[in-house]
């Protein structure tokens, strides 16, 4: 599928499920609008679409809670467009109801949940123009539970739960709005989130042989052919999907 003269933001795009999707794209054509914390990974990232001969990319070195308003504004002066906005940036703690740290709680839920009502409200008169649409990175854990993710599982039910409304709000505006809802996938965010070393993480992904129906781990490769599918021209019927991307694990109940 091409994206040629599309313009897509990308969240949380330094590194991960969002780095990997920014430069499967702009390997189909896209011209990529990169929103990341780090600069240095952001241009990583930079170099890697540079290198593989896809239209140059724009960085915004930016955080998803303070910047919104400049995020949107740099990337339509900078492409005179937007087509497509992904939500992909989010972090995570382990928690519980018993131990949980509220000022920790407020952190996740403006992250994951505040950052993308913002950014999709502010995106609405530009995607409107372009008929464009959205595409949020939930998790699996916002359709079934996980013990001690509290505050991560409250999150991601909420952006299922802001998916789902938002799509109806905006179909007059033939803006279509979903979400992919992956397990486990094969990114930092399982050290930086967990405190894992890299051979935690390892072990850690190896586990799931014995726990997907599939018999392995996700990959940002998974992730990125979803992302790619749902914005794209094939899904133009489908508006306020939670697409999950789990190997069988929500059907056996994982």
């Amino acid at each position: 599928m091409s994206f040629a003269n599309k313009v897509i933001l990308i969240t949380g795009a330094s590194s991960g499920i969002g780095a990997h999707a920014a430069e499967h794209l702009a390997k189909k054509g896209a011209s990529v609008s990169l929103v990341g914390r780090n600069q240095e990974r952001l241009n990583e990232v930079v170099e890697r679409i540079k290198t593989a001969g896809a239209p140059i990319p724009l960085a915004i070195v930016a955080d998803v809670t303070k910047d919104v308003q400049r995020i949107i504004d740099e990337t339509v002066n900078h492409f005179g467009k937007l087509d497509v906005l992904i939500n992909n940036a989010g972090i995570m703690s382990k928690d519980s109801i018993e131990n949980v740290d509220l000022a920790e709680y407020d952190w996740i839920m403006n992250t994951n949940v505040r950052a993308v009502i913002e950014l999709t409200k502010l995106a609405i008169p530009h995607l409107e123009k372009t008929k464009g649409n959205i595409l949020n990175v939930s998790s699996a854990a916002g359709l079934r539970v996980k013990p001690n993710f509290l505050s991560y599982c409250i999150s991601k039910a909420a952006v299922n739960q802001l998916t789902k409304s938002a799509a109806l709000d905006l179909a007059p505006k033939r803006i279509r709005v979903n979400a992919i809802n992956p397990v486990a996938v094969r990114t930092p965010l399982f050290e930086t989130g967990l405190g894992k070393s890299p051979q935690q993480a390892e072990e850690f992904f190896e586990s799931f042989k014995n726990i997907y129906p599939m018999g392995r781990v996700g990959e940002c490769d998974d992730t990125s052919a979803a992302i790619e599918y749902l914005i794209g021209d094939s899904a133009s019927f489908i508006t306020g999907a939670l697409f999950a991307v789990d190997g069988g694990a929500l059907t056996a109940g994982k």
